[in-house]
């Protein structure tokens, strides 16, 4: 115990800086959430699918719910049925374990349906790829409308490829 104190006391604290935070995507929040309402007129609903992940990519969809980014503040929520999403979030190579749990969550899912592939399996089966388990990426079963790169993705990055998603699919759709 006296060593580790020595320790300290000799090395003394961090001269460090505080990275500078991204908080430019905060001056949209408004104007997201406007436009959800406006189009839906409710919030938009998310189903979190993890077809095989390692749960890199949840630990950083969860963060989404913290006080920082504070989704559902913004009108975007997660639910427990596809019945009632807008849309697929899907983690993960697609296993062949999970090919027709998504295939039918896809299919339970109401129109206009999006699907967003999250995180490097998901878009390419990343290094799973080839694997006697998996089938490949989401896009060899499902239409992919956005895919977000990146093992994992960064919080910031999922918010805007779901912010991406729905302003691409509803400005196609009309109303």
């Amino acid at each position: 115990m006296w060593q580790l104190l020595k320790q300290i006391v000799r090395t003394g604290a961090p001269k460090l800086q505080v990275p500078e935070s991204e908080d430019a995507w905060r001056t949209e929040a408004g104007q997201i959430q406007q436009e959800i309402l406006n189009v839906l007129g409710r919030a938009l609903c998310i189903r979190e699918i993890d077809a095989g992940s390692c749960n890199g990519c949840e630990l950083e969809i969860h963060a989404l719910n913290n006080p920082y980014y504070n989704i559902e503040g913004r009108g975007i929520r997660f639910v427990a049925s596809p019945r009632h999403a807008d849309l697929l979030l899907v983690t993960g190579p697609l296993a062949l374990n999970m090919r027709e749990a998504v295939r039918r969550a896809y299919e339970a899912t109401p129109h206009p349906k999006l699907v967003i592939a999250t995180g490097e399996c998901a878009c390419t089966g990343g290094i799973f790829n080839g694997s006697y388990a998996v089938c490949g990426p989401l896009s060899s079963l499902l239409p992919v409308d956005v895919s977000i790169p990146g093992c994992p993705p960064p919080p910031i990055d999922i918010l805007r490829g779901i912010v991406t998603a729905f302003r691409v699919k509803h400005a196609s759709v009309p109303r």
